[in-house]
């Protein structure tokens, strides 16, 4: 058992593992700047559920679980705020989801839609092919560009081992590590 002694010095000597990923949208600009990362944004607040409802179709945004009020406001001021920061992402990527494709065209105005985003939670054979696409896609990116992936929990848990909450953002770098993270207001 530890006394009060050894516990404080061993957590200060875990105290720099603990923060190796800085949070607030000062540490996550910082690092967008730089480039080599990408941020892993799971999709705006969506109405209350779980998944999407059953038999819903891609197709159809009628059939899926969409964004709240609360979550088309979030996406907004996201986008506001990379605007502030003069941070332009080289690529906008999306999951098929229309929570996902609506997070990103009410930030950004746009987005390309990215297979390896597309949500695995009810099909999770597809989660290793999902992630090895995410990691060697990192690994491409250069220095002075970043990427925004707009996703689900359930991706950006599968590379990160993270769970963000709906319009929380996770700085990566090429490695999949994160290095910060927070939300965009």
């Amino acid at each position: 058992m530890l006394d009060r002694r050894a516990f404080s010095l061993f957590a200060l000597a875990a105290m720099p593992a603990l923060s190796s990923a800085q949070s607030g949208t000062t540490a996550m600009a910082e690092r967008l700047r730089a480039g080599r990362c990408a941020v892993l944004w799971r999709h705006a607040q969506t109405v209350p559920g779980i998944g999407d409802p059953p038999g819903f179709t891609l197709a159809s945004c009628g059939t899926q679980r969409n964004l709240s009020d609360a979550g088309r406001a979030q996406a907004r001021t996201a986008g506001e705020w990379f605007k502030a920061q003069k941070l332009t992402p080289h690529a906008v990527l999306s999951s098929a989801w229309c929570r996902c494709k609506d997070t990103a065209d009410l930030a950004f105005g746009g987005h390309e839609p990215w297979a390896p985003l597309n949500s695995t939670f009810a099909e999770g054979d597809k989660a290793g092919a999902a992630r090895a696409a995410m990691v060697q896609r990192l690994a491409s990116l250069l220095a002075g560009r970043f990427e925004v992936w707009v996703t689900h929990q359930v991706n950006i848990t599968a590379l990160t081992n993270a769970v963000p909450s709906m319009g929380e953002g996770l700085v990566v770098d090429a490695a999949g590590t994160i290095v910060a993270r927070g939300v965009f207001a």
